[in-house]
């Protein structure tokens, strides 16, 4: 990979990090997991007019897409409230690239090489390795990451390519941020009533927004990353948000850092560098 790809996938990785780390300490983690993807579109909605229409072609991935995101921030929220983050966040993002990386081949046709091959599975294993340090989460809680890191790779592949095919990774960015959005707040006005979303989303708005900004701006990194480089290498080294949310942790949160953090970095690390070096 190029060094340029890969020092913009780490900042969406650290963006990723950021928007993940205000849901978690949100009150009402779904309905601020509504508003990071509603905060999303407003960020988005201002660029279109600037950008051409995607492709005819992207339009069915961009349609898929939005049910599979809409799945994505149910099972965020309801992973963060069911366990602990440093069980929940590694299984959800280290489960992910792996399943990418074992079925690239077969949905999309890419091969990856053994120095490729090895940095995704050093990258994944360095973040599954965070999970030996949570204590807190129970069954519940595995399954939700597991069926999210599902989920994950899903939409890694449809947006994958999605954004090839839509002749512009940013339009294609920013016309699927808009869907989510709707089907979330939909699901919360039912579910809820109109009255007291409307009111959480009046007091906690700038969460939204940040997370939105966030949100937006490390998967069109991504997404364009995807379109220079193979889709299960980009998957991995997003992964590297882990890092960051771990700083995130110690310096914001004030959580502590243990052994299996410390290890897990290195690891992580270690797996940045084979997927440089491939």
């Amino acid at each position: 990979m190029p060094l340029d790809v890969i020092a913009l996938v780490l900042f969406g990785a650290l963006l990723h990090a950021i928007w993940n780390a205000l849901v978690k300490a949100g009150s009402e983690k779904s309905l601020d997991a509504a508003m990071v993807a509603l905060g999303a579109a407003v960020v988005a909605l201002p660029f279109l007019p600037f950008m051409p229409l995607p492709n005819s072609e992207a339009w069915p991935y961009i349609l898929v897409s939005a049910v599979l995101q809409f799945a994505y921030f149910q099972l965020v929220a309801a992973s963060y409230r069911a366990g602990d983050i440093g069980l929940v966040y590694p299984l959800m993002r280290g489960v992910a690239p792996l399943i990418v990386a074992a079925t690239s081949s077969i949905v999309i046709g890419e091969h990856l090489t053994g120095g490729a091959l090895a940095g995704i599975l050093t990258i994944s294993a360095g973040v599954l390795t965070l999970a030996f340090e949570s204590r807190r989460g129970g069954k519940q809680a595995i399954a939700l990451a597991l069926s999210n890191a599902c989920v994950i790779a899903s939409y890694t592949f449809v947006d994958g390519i999605g954004a090839r095919v839509s002749g512009n990774a940013i339009s294609y960015t920013l016309w699927m941020a808009l869907l989510p959005p709707v089907l979330l707040f939909a699901w919360a006005f039912a579910s809820r009533g109109v009255k007291p979303v409307l009111r959480h989303v009046h007091h906690h708005w700038w969460r939204g927004l940040i997370g939105g900004a966030g949100s937006i701006g490390a998967y069109g990194l991504a997404l364009w990353a995807m379109t220079k480089a193979p889709v299960a290498t980009v998957a991995a080294l997003r992964e590297t948000a882990i890092l960051f949310a771990v700083v995130i942790s110690v310096v914001f949160l004030k959580e502590r850092v243990s052994v299996w953090r410390i290890v897990a970095a290195s690891v992580i690390a270690l797996g940045a560098l084979l997927l440089r070096l491939a």
